[in-house]
């Protein structure tokens, strides 16, 4: 048994030490805004925050957070899309086909976390590990500063 400290709720999970966050999240908390998308840690598709930072749950254990840290999922960040990443990517009309969005939602959450007017470059940098395959990459670059500006 672990206890997760999940969406700001400690829950007490029967899960082996190993198992990969995302599956924990999906499987058995039954959170399933959090995507698969390579198992690698290269598409940010399961983007949740740990502690406030951005973090692949597909590759990183359930015991590495495990110990008081505070995971944070797209379903976490509001319940009733009032977050204003969640907005801006409503109003700017971001998605296309949306698999990749929550990563993108998280990532970006990250960021506006740490710098309140990010900069194109930061932008970019902080989502660069988000792969977006339907090229949505303007409308998430200009929802990040709608966000911004909702703040």
């Amino acid at each position: 048994m672990l206890t997760l400290n999940i969406n700001g709720q400690d829950q007490e999970l029967d899960v082996a030490a190993d198992m990969p966050l995302l599956w924990v999240l999906r499987d058995v908390a039954h959170l399933t805004g959090t995507k698969f998308g390579c198992g690698m840690a290269q598409c940010g598709a399961c983007t949740v925050h740990v502690d406030g930072a951005p973090r692949r749950s597909c590759i990183t254990p359930a015991m590495a957070v495990a110990h008081g840290q505070k995971i944070l999922t797209i379903e976490g960040l509001s319940t009733d899309g009032t977050h204003p990443v969640q907005q801006a990517w409503a109003e700017l009309d971001v998605v296309q086909c949306g698999y990749c969005q929550s990563g993108q939602i998280m990532s970006a959450a990250a960021l506006l976390a740490k710098i309140a007017q990010p900069t194109d470059s930061d932008i970019d940098q902080a989502l660069s590990g988000n792969i977006c395959r339907c090229g949505t990459y303007p409308r998430i670059r200009a929802a990040v500063k709608r966000a911004a500006e909702l703040g």
